[in-house]
């Protein structure tokens, strides 16, 4: 494994008011401009909210705020803000500032209107989608520290293509790769799927396992086959924000169990349960076992007896999502092995190890529920790619895999140790140990803030999008792989010097 640090190219220098703006920046701000400075900054600021850079009821700086940081006056502030709220971009709330304007919000449900409920379930704020949004629009080829995958250059471009080769040929020699696939997926992918789940204990025939597009689209298997509009779902806290919106998209009620460093707090989630009427506890718990998002942190054996008590004493089905078992020790404790498939589902998939854009994904299932579940993804996909799924079953039955994740998870512990001392020296701290791809970091200051101070160079991922109701948080998600640069921690304390003295 080659340690050294990633290769990054020098990041754009902010813009001074004072100065032209670059060619290829059509949203800075410029006096040598056309165009007055409030329609510069009201162009700025449509455009973040059109590429939804900023959600949904995301607050806009403070008019001092803004004004400080662009070097410009508070009037034409006020004015820019003006012109957003005439477009209906943004509504000011009295006393409280600025605010993007919300979604409408959906129709109470069958079930909320029966209960004679005051105020109806309101979708999430539409953060979740506004981080995966940001991903897609890198500032020039610096890796971003709020990124949820590994670099590009960590991954082994010339494996995959020679999978893909590989699977080509194997479908030009054989014409059912013509027609649809098996409903299940491509029998050769499950049974080398079968094989690599057995390396974590975990005991599943091919039969039990179906292939699906990338492990978000299994755990949507999941939820669609058990659960209804209405219904309540168990979810870690803090946990993966796109799983929060998800969820609520299906009009999933999310009852969220605090989690610790060993897994969730068992006796909260009784007490959460317990709280809810008979006919309205919750029947499935959406969990990370292993490497969890955003923590680091790992289920610890006693604590994964513990939870499936509970699961059996109150008839939970498990979703245990372990997207991240390709960066973790094989004998970490999964849910499904240690219950051998009876109540838990297991889900993971490849896009954190071998690239994103193959998305293919997979779940283990009981035998009761594997028909069904097949059902809903033919309902969502109808089949899933051959010719991806037949690259994937070359990269497992032949090595290339293990050898290549072999490799990334000795660079990405070169990664933490580097950025571990920068989180350290800068002055923030990890709230729990490092390990795997995330880092929890505490920065000491509002991070919805920071990240609005640092959009135009740094993406990072602020802790209230790892909440199920977002709140203030001085938390933020980092990638160890992709915050090594130094710049980046200076800019951070630049930027947290100016909110500290906005105060």
């Amino acid at each position: 494994m080659r340690a050294n640090a990633v290769s990054v190219a020098r990041p754009a220098r902010r813009p001074s008011p004072l100065s032209p703006p670059p060619p290829d920046d059509p949203i800075a701000l410029a006096r040598a401009s056309d165009t007055t400075l409030a329609e510069q900054l009201t162009r700025r600021y449509a455009e973040r909210i059109r590429q939804r850079l900023l959600a949904p009821g995301a607050r806009l700086p403070s008019v001092r705020e803004c004004a400080r940081t662009h070097g410009i006056s508070p009037a034409t502030v006020v004015a820019a803000y003006d012109q957003l709220q005439a477009r209906g971009l943004v509504e000011a709330r009295r006393q409280r500032g600025f605010f993007v304007r919300d979604a409408e919000p959906r129709p109470a449900s069958v079930a909320e209107r029966a209960s004679g409920a005051a105020t109806p379930m309101r979708p999430l704020p539409n953060s979740a989608t506004a981080l995966i949004r940001a991903m897609f629009v890198r500032p020039g080829d610096r890796p971003m520290p709020g990124l949820g995958t590994l670099p590009a250059e960590w991954l082994d471009a010339p494996m995959l293509g020679a999978a893909m080769r590989r699977a080509t040929a194997a479908v030009q020699r054989d014409a059912t790769a013509l027609h649809y696939g098996d409903p299940a997926g491509e029998p050769r992918l499950r049974a080398a799927l079968a094989a690599k789940v057995a390396e974590f204990g975990i005991t599943a025939t091919p039969e039990q396992i179906a292939t699906t597009v990338g492990a978000t689209h299994a755990l949507d298997v999941v939820t669609r086959t058990l659960l209804r509009t209405g219904d309540s779902v168990l979810v870690d806290e803090p946990g993966w924000s796109v799983e929060y919106a998800r969820l609520a998209a299906l009009g999933v009620r999310v009852l969220p169990v605090p989690r610790g460093g060993d897994g969730p707090d068992v006796a909260a989630m009784r007490r959460i349960i317990e709280a809810q009427p008979a006919e309205g506890r919750p029947r499935l718990y959406v969990t990370v076992s292993v490497l969890h998002n955003p923590t680091g942190a790992s289920l610890s054996l006693q604590a994964a007896h513990r939870v499936l008590r509970l699961a059996a004493e109150f008839d939970l089905h498990i979703a245990e999502d372990d997207t991240y078992a390709h960066l973790a020790t094989a004998h970490a404790p999964r849910l499904a092995a240690l219950d051998a498939l009876e109540r838990t589902i297991y889900v993971s998939g490849f896009s954190k190890i071998l690239t994103p854009s193959w998305r293919v994904g997979f779940l283990a299932a009981p035998p009761a529920l594997f028909d069904r579940l097949v059902d809903t993804k033919l309902l969502t996909t109808l089949t899933t790619p051959s010719g991806g799924e037949l690259a994937l079953a070359h990269c497992l039955e032949h090595g290339w895999l293990r050898r290549h994740a072999d490799r990334v998870r000795e660079r990405l512990a070169t990664a933490r140790t580097r950025t571990v001392r920068l989180v350290e020296s800068h002055g923030c701290r990890l709230a729990a140990p490092p390990n795997g791809l995330f880092g929890w970091v505490d920065t000491g200051v509002d991070t919805e803030r920071l990240a609005r101070e640092l959009l135009d160079d740094w993406l990072i991922a602020p802790g209230t999008l790892f909440h199920a109701q977002p709140r203030p948080s001085t938390m933020m998600r980092i990638n160890f792989a992709t915050s090594q640069d130094p710049r980046f921690w200076k800019a951070l304390v630049a930027a947290r010097t100016r909110l500290d003295g906005a105060r």
